[in-house]
Formats: structure tokens, sequence, C-alpha cells
């Protein structure tokens, strides 16, 4: 019997990062104008930025694009002043768009 091709190894390294930030963006909608928001911000923005590292590793580009750009509106430093309805809107949709970037980011394994 001929030997089949084995599927490239893949590893999902932005399903945790992704899923923290989930967590963290949808714990954080009834702490919106509360001090503690703030670090919420943090954990969105360094998560962002993360999930759009391991984008980069996968050569998935978009997702790099996507994730700069929460990056940029939840960045603790310089706050983007966003109030109301379409900020809770914005938390839901952005936890939604980090679950399925952690699902369908695959970086290639390496083997050393």
């Amino acid at each position: 019997m001929p030997a089949q091709p084995s599927a490239p190894q893949t590893t999902r390294p932005a399903f945790l990062p992704a899923l923290i930030a989930a967590a963290a963006l949808l714990s954080g909608i009834p702490l919106l104008g509360a001090d503690w928001f703030l670090l919420i911000r943090f954990i969105v923005a360094i998560m962002a930025l993360i999930v759009a590292w391991f984008a980069v590793q996968a050569s998935q580009w978009w997702w790099t694009v996507v994730f700069f750009a929460v990056a940029i509106v939840w960045n603790p430093i310089f706050p983007v002043p966003v109030e109301g309805p379409w900020w809770i809107v914005a938390h839901v949709v952005v936890a939604a768009l980090f679950a399925v970037a952690g699902a369908l980011i695959r970086v290639p394994l390496t083997r050393t």
C-alpha cells in the first residue's frame, strides 16, 4: 500500500490570547465608565497585538490589519473617546472577531 502524504502540521497559537481578549471584552461591558475599564483596555490592546503577530506568522495579513485597528481603538495610553450603545456593540463584535481569528489562524509547526 503506497504511503499517503500527510497534511502539514499546524498549530493555533492565537487561540488562547483571542479567548482571553474575548472574555475581557464581554466582561468589560458592565465596567464601561468605571476605573477598572482601563485594565480591560490594556488586556484587549495587548492581546490584539499578540494575535496580529500570530497572523503575520501565519501569512494571514488581513487579520493583522483588523487587530492593529483593534489595538489602536482600545489602547489605554491615548484612549479613543467612545461611549454609548455603539461602544457596547463594538465590544460584542470584536469579541466575536477574536473568537473567529483564534480558530482560523494556523501557523505551521517547525521541527527542530
